[in-house]
């Protein structure tokens, strides 16, 4: 799975990086180093009118089209879409036919599975140290007052060899080069299924990170390394 991550860059960075618009103001701070669902977060998508990329804000923990109300979600996690059900559950389906994302990332978090408590957390991230994105998937759901509210979902598949060390999940990171096929609104037969696939271990590198980033008030570049003396994470 994938419950934390990490952004350094701020709206301009990732409309360069992406070759995004924004799409309105999007108050985000520059950077997040210890994102967590339920915040607003931002996403890349490609404009159904204009076929242009666009960065818009969304809730991480995607809410179906056809919820009635938010209670019926509640207890349930939507952070992560399994890619082995994509196709199946009535929760991921549409989304992927029609409303496939890119979720800017630096890095992500992971503690070692089935492991005692306190878990040591670890951070992920490509050796380049660039900025990636992460398959998602994204939803609009509108209240009883007609009020929207977007939403996403991060895709996740098997671990890799340097992954599988902490744990059997891992995020779905795409290559630059699919880019474009991921987020292409009018390709509904061929689905990029075969995109949904383990990252290269030889891309990526791991170590621990600081305790603190259990937290979510926790935030800041020290929570990539872990702090000398100890951290307890409150």
């Amino acid at each position: 799975m994938c419950g934390r991550y990490v952004r350094k860059s701020g709206k301009q960075k990732i409309a360069e990086a992406f070759n995004a618009k924004p799409a309105g103001e999007l108050p985000m701070p520059d950077a997040d180093y210890n994102v967590a669902p339920t915040t607003h977060q931002p996403i890349i998508r490609e404009n159904r009118d204009t076929g242009e990329r666009e960065i818009v804000l969304a809730r991480w923990g995607l809410i179906p089209f056809f919820t009635k109300d938010l209670a019926d979600i509640k207890g349930l996690s939507t952070i992560n879409a399994r890619a082995e059900s994509i196709t199946k559950s009535k929760t991921w389906r549409e989304p992927f036919k029609k409303r496939r994302c890119l979720i800017p990332a630096s890095a992500f978090y992971e503690w070692p599975e089935n492991a005692p408590k306190p878990r040591q957390p670890y951070v992920f991230e490509t050796t380049d140290a660039s900025m990636f994105a992460f398959a998602g998937l994204w939803d609009a759901w509108k209240d009883a007052e007609d009020h929207w509210l977007q939403s996403f979902a991060i895709v996740t598949t098997d671990a890799n060899e340097l992954m599988a060390q902490i744990h059997s999940r891992m995020p779905v990171i795409l290559h630059r080069r699919d880019y474009d096929r991921w987020l292409d609104r009018g390709e509904t037969e061929q689905l990029p299924l075969d995109l949904l696939r383990p990252y290269e271990s030889e891309g990526m590198e791991m170590h621990e990170a600081n305790p603190a980033v259990n937290n979510v008030r926790n935030n800041g570049p020290e929570m990539l390394t872990p702090p000398a003396g100890g951290n307890d994470g409150h």
